[in-house]
């Protein structure tokens, strides 16, 4: 990756030069004010890394001997061979696994923290793999436990002090632009302002902007946020290039022009720079979404199916496992309730009423009846409230307890609901004056996965009538949550705390 510093701009007095104008030489870049090219390398911040690289390493195997002057008094004379073998193996493993964690990418590089982490974690392991393989050789009772803690203690110490020092030291180059590479951008439109204003406001990125390029006439072209001089066409950009003011040109051009983008790019392709195809406008909306291969296809991931594959598999086992051993332990419990609710109110013990499920499709959903027969309601259904004279007796003690929800089991052994996920809500309901899918566009989200009993906003406190939008975005809010960040041990926290959450409540009628 790149870094960047911030580019030079034309004084504000000076209009900056039309896109049909000649190349300039640099006796006319002295006189807009615009400092000389300089000479770089585009190399120069893989030599520099390459550098760290080495001295890291070779801080591994000093230290090694610097330990074995601490820890041991005299090194036996046949061990001698055996402890500078361990002190070039674990020379080796180390500069591996920096690079498996990423100890050199480019945040890491320009972070002390993070590099710090990198290096901890790749020295940690090496120390690990040491250990291991002395056992696996049965060798390890003839190496010292002092030598191999002093080790561990002084080589971290010393890896850190370098990679302190490396971080300073990449910084400063950094900031004097020793280390930038000199960008180019063919098309001042909108995707190009648009490229250029991610560029400047990405601190990651070792780039400096030379300014745009591009063939149309100045009336033709947007007008642009982003304050880079305009300095010419192609051709102008390939005499840059050729003169070494340029590393790299990126093409801002839509991608809908396919000819114009393959004749720019046939004529830059001859020039020894490397030459990027930027995103198209529509692709800076996504731009944080993962790039996969399809085939040899790059395509961009939007979104992925949630609880897919091997999570969706655990996540069946789990309601199938759980909710077959609670129904057992709940029957007596269920034919009490089914006592008492005929005891109190003519009418059926059940009560079966269309929810909105995974993928928006319909199911019926089971609950104790809570309300009087006459007084249920199957479409445009008003949550109950305080005092509802809809309840009877006996429902408004199983609501409150939400005894009456436990009919729902039937529906996660169905396969319609799980145990954990966003409540079901009926097609008609509203909050305040409008149906829920009303009140929020991307309501229809929390589709994405099965309804659940219980789920992560009712164990947060928001269970209950949603009289207002504020209490359903806070709902959808916490749904969402629990959509992208779902595990079978957050299943099983959201289980443990209903209970709790249950008994504490106050908002269910």
């Amino acid at each position: 990756m790149l870094q960047r510093s911030t580019p030079p701009e034309a004084p504000p007095d000076v209009p900056p030069p039309p896109a049909s104008a000649p190349a300039m030489r640099p006796d006319t870049l002295a006189g807009l004010g615009l400092p000389e090219p300089q000479p770089r390398s585009p190399v120069l911040l893989d030599l520099v890394t390459l550098a760290l690289r080495v001295v890291e390493l070779t801080l591994v195997a000093v230290t090694c001997f610097v330990a074995m002057g601490v820890a041991l008094d005299v090194v036996p004379s046949r061990m001698a061979e055996s402890y500078s073998n361990a002190a070039l193996v674990g020379a080796l493993f180390y500069a591996g696994l920096a690079e498996i964690t990423g100890a050199y990418d480019i945040d890491a590089r320009f972070s002390v923290r993070q590099g710090w982490a990198r290096v901890v974690t790749a020295w940690v392991a090496t120390g690990m793999f040491l250990m291991t393989l002395g056992f696996l050789l049965k060798v390890s009772e003839d190496f010292s436990r002092g030598w191999a803690l002093a080790w561990l203690v002084i080589g971290g110490g010393a890896l850190l002090a370098a990679r302190t020092g490396g971080t300073f030291w990449l910084r400063r180059l950094k900031r004097r632009g020793v280390l930038n590479h000199r960008v180019a951008i063919f098309g001042a439109g909108s995707q190009g302002d648009r490229l250029a204003k991610y560029i400047l406001g990405n601190e990651k990125l070792t780039i400096d902007l030379v300014g745009f390029f591009d063939d149309r006439m100045p009336e033709r072209l947007p007008p642009r946020e982003v304050g880079l001089p305009m300095y010419g066409n192609l051709q102008d950009l390939i005499v840059r290039i050729r003169r070494g003011d340029v590393d790299q040109v990126i093409v801002a051009l839509p991608w809908s022009a396919e000819r114009r983008l393959q004749e720019v790019v046939a004529e830059l392709a001859i020039t020894p720079v490397r030459i990027r195809l930027a995103p198209d406008l529509a692709t800076f909306a996504f731009s944080q979404r993962p790039v996969v291969l399809l085939g040899d296809l790059p395509v961009m991931t939007l979104f992925e199916r949630p609880i897919s594959g091997l999570d969706q598999i655990l996540k069946r086992i789990e309601d199938l496992v759980i909710g077959s051993v609670a129904l057992v332990l709940l029957s007596p419990l269920f034919a009490l309730v089914a006592l008492a609710i005929k005891l109190d109110s003519p009418g059926p013990v059940f009560f079966l009423q269309d929810r909105e499920g995974f993928n928006n499709r319909r199911f019926k959903i089971w609950k104790f009846r809570s309300m009087r027969a006459d007084r249920c309601e199957t479409d445009a259904i008003v949550q109950a409230r305080r005092d509802d004279d809809r309840v009877t007796r006996v429902g408004r003690f199983i609501r409150r307890t939400s005894i009456d929800e436990l009919p729902q089991l039937f529906n996660v052994l169905r396969g319609e609901m799980s145990l954990v996920g966003p409540r079901p809500h009926a097609p008609s309901t509203k909050a305040g004056d409008r149906v829920f899918s009303d009140v929020v566009a991307h309501y229809a989200a929390r589709h994405k996965v099965k309804p659940g009993m219980t789920g992560w906003a009712q164990v947060n406190g928001w269970r209950g009538e949603t009289d207002t939008e504020e209490k359903l975005l806070k709902r959808l809010e916490h749904d969402l949550y629990y959509i992208e960040n779902w595990s079978v041990l957050l299943d099983i926290y959201v289980l443990a705390r209903t209970a709790g959450a249950l008994l504490a409540t106050r908002t269910a009628y």
